[in-house]
């Protein structure tokens, strides 16, 4: 039997994304877009685009846009190409696997697997944008665009667990039931298939985060979000 999406938001009511530490203003104005929308949006091509889309990201990078300034596309320090040739399936080659996580937004289900990613070596010394939202208005919203994983998809540390086409599922094919019934994690990510454009609908916090230090509120988020809102409200006709 399929999970339904009022049992995924009753196990997990909040859903949170670990994001660049200045980031909101540009997720504020154009949604959370994964890396392959934001290339889109920004219009990537060519060469820089391969390797930003298809290979390894050992730093965070910039990019520039006239129109749109400028967004950070963040590393893939937990991921080694030589793990992803022992872990992959079904003929992937590493090339495919980034360009498949680059089509997702990704979401921690919960509060633990978020705490461990802001403590991991790679980003335990800096300050992160940490954005809380509504698991059941996202589900009800863009449920047809919802996957799930049973692994971190995007990393191969510690251990480079198996992973193939069939990591992310709609809700309707996910072995949720049996994976409780074996005393596993139901989930281990939540993904949405290339972006959530309306992101302020669903978010309920956005936080400045930093591993042993107290998450506090980002000043001026709600503004932001209430200034989107007014944007996208179809005008007085009268």
């Amino acid at each position: 039997m399929p999970v339904t999406p009022e049992e995924l938001a009753a196990r997990y009511p909040r859903l949170f994304h670990m994001a660049d530490r200045n980031s909101w203003p540009s997720i504020g104005a154009h949604g959370l877009l994964s890396t392959s929308a934001l290339l889109d949006l920004f219009e990537v091509d060519g060469d820089d685009r391969v390797q930003l889309e298809q290979r390894h990201r050992p730093e965070s990078v910039r990019i520039e846009h006239p129109v749109h300034g400028s967004a950070v596309i963040r590393d893939q320090k937990p991921m080694r190409d030589a793990d992803l040739d022992r872990a992959l399936q079904d003929g992937l080659t590493p090339q495919e696997w980034y360009s498949i996580l680059n089509a997702h937004v990704f979401f921690w289900p919960t509060q633990e697997r978020l705490e461990r990613m802001l403590g991991a070596r790679a980003y335990r010394d800096r300050e992160h944008l940490v954005m809380t939202v509504e698991t059941s208005e996202l589900l009800r919203t863009l449920g047809g665009h919802v996957r799930l994983s049973h692994l971190n998809s995007g990393a191969t540390r510690p251990f480079a667990w198996p992973r193939g086409r069939d990591c992310f599922r709609p809700l309707a094919d996910y072995g949720y039931h049996e994976r409780l019934g074996r005393g596993l994690d139901a989930v281990a990510e939540v993904a949405i298939v290339r972006s959530v454009p309306d992101v302020h609908r669903f978010v309920l916090l956005v936080e400045v985060a930093k591993a042993g230090f107290p998450r506090r509120e980002l000043p001026g988020w709600r503004d932001l979000g209430h200034a989107v809102r007014r944007r996208d409200q179809p005008s007085d006709p009268g």
